[in-house]
């Protein structure tokens, strides 16, 4: 061997011992919220990015919602892969039996970590070496378990849809080791649409164009930044939507005194709590007085539902026929949504949108109908992180990885 081949050998050995030494990269989500979008209307309204992310990945037929079908209670399914009766956010409101003050989106209650219970993704990626960054997402504004995102914004429905894309893409234009691996993005204007002004709106499909421009500009930033063949982006909602009708109300103060009850929820789901104790005569006051309304005690419910376990859920459970209302008078006078949900998860209008697309993902799949408590683990094997004890099963999305 002359000396030159020699050297050529040497600097080649290096080169591969020095590439074997450095870590790959670590793998990016990206886990966008498109609240209250329904499975039906990808191919509805006009959301060609959303579309176009879909044939390039996976895409379910429908993804189901868990119950009761709520903002708070599925975002927080979707990240920790619990049924709400096992992560404790069993409402968008909640009455704790031992706590002083009841639980509501917008209240400091919602910042007390008492109130949270599982690990969600952010909290695994962190435990795990990872960094993670939450741009809007129920729990996010919490230490849960002790552990905050290492980067968050408090939420504010009033910051514009490119702004939160903005600021996304400035913390993963961030030096490699100091860039998040999982980053969440939430929307809530398709929602906020659909209970103002109802389904199929002018309105609806100005917010859904907004959204998928917003959808457009997170894909082309995270090319410009160079950084697409190591980022999966996941495009999922909360529940769908179904429209009410004035026509189909029924009127709780009709059957009860309220000034007896604690109404906890109403409209698409019905949760009281009587202020005497007396929950069996509560549910004879309101079994089988309309059959459009199914009441249970909170041990009755369907095992389907898995909503027993928890004793934040109300003593007495009422599930409306879908496009079917229960409220007060009151209720019905002050605001009445032309659109809304809560109802349970049978009704095809109420579930929910999963797309995914990245370098780990199969491209052109669309993949029947799975539970939302199943999303969790997905991305857990999108970032090759150890997921949390959860209820959901690795075997079902296990074919969407590539």
């Amino acid at each position: 061997m002359n000396r030159r081949t020699f050297l050529c050998s040497v600097t080649l050995a290096l080169s591969v011992a020095v590439s074997c030494a450095r870590p790959a990269p670590a793998p990016i989500l990206i886990l966008v919220s498109f609240d209250g979008f329904r499975a039906v209307d990808i191919d509805r309204l006009p959301v060609p990015n959303l579309r176009a992310l879909a044939a390039r990945g996976v895409r379910a037929k429908a993804l189901i919602p868990s119950f009761p079908l709520l903002t708070f209670p599925n975002h927080y399914t979707l990240v920790t892969g619990l049924y709400p009766e096992h992560h404790g956010i069993v409402g968008n409101v909640i009455v704790d039996p031992s706590f002083p003050e009841r639980f509501s989106m917008s209240a400091k209650t919602a910042k007390d970590p008492r109130w949270w219970g599982g690990e969600p993704i952010w909290v695994t990626a962190i435990r795990q070496g990872r960094r993670a960054a939450t741009m809007f997402w129920p729990g996010s504004e919490v230490a849960i378990g002790g552990v905050r995102p290492t980067f968050t914004v408090p939420y504010d429905k009033k910051m514009p849809s490119a702004d939160r894309v903005t600021q996304v893409l400035t913390w993963l234009a961030l030096p490699e080791d100091q860039r998040p691996s999982f980053v969440s993005l939430y929307f809530e204007e398709i929602d906020s649409a659909s209970h103002d002004h109802g389904l199929e709106t002018p309105e609806m499909t100005a917010a859904a164009t907004h959204l998928d421009a917003a959808l457009g500009q997170l894909e082309a930033g995270v090319t410009r930044l160079g950084l697409d063949d190591r980022t999966t982006i996941v495009v999922a909602s909360d529940h769908g939507m179904a429209p009410l009708s004035k026509d189909r109300v029924i009127f709780l103060d009709d059957d009860i005194d309220v000034s007896t009850v604690d109404i906890v929820e109403s409209t698409a789901l019905l949760e009281l709590w009587p202020k005497d104790g007396d929950v069996d005569r509560l549910y004879r006051e309101l079994h089988g007085r309309h059959p459009q309304l199914a009441i249970y005690r909170r041990e009755e419910t369907p095992d389907w539902l898995h909503y027993r376990d928890n004793p934040r859920i109300p003593s007495i459970v009422g599930i409306p026929d879908e496009g079917w209302a229960v409220m007060t008078h009151a209720r019905f006078e002050r605001k009445f949504d032309p659109a809304t949900h809560g109802w349970d998860s049978s009704h095809p209008a109420l579930h929910a949108l999963f797309v995914a697309a990245g370098p780990a993902v199969r491209r052109g799949v669309v993949v029947e109908p799975f539970a939302n408590v199943h999303v969790y683990d997905f991305l857990c094997a999108v970032l090759k992180l150890t997921p949390a004890p959860n209820d959901g099963n690795p075997a079902v999305t296990r074919a969407f990885l590539r």
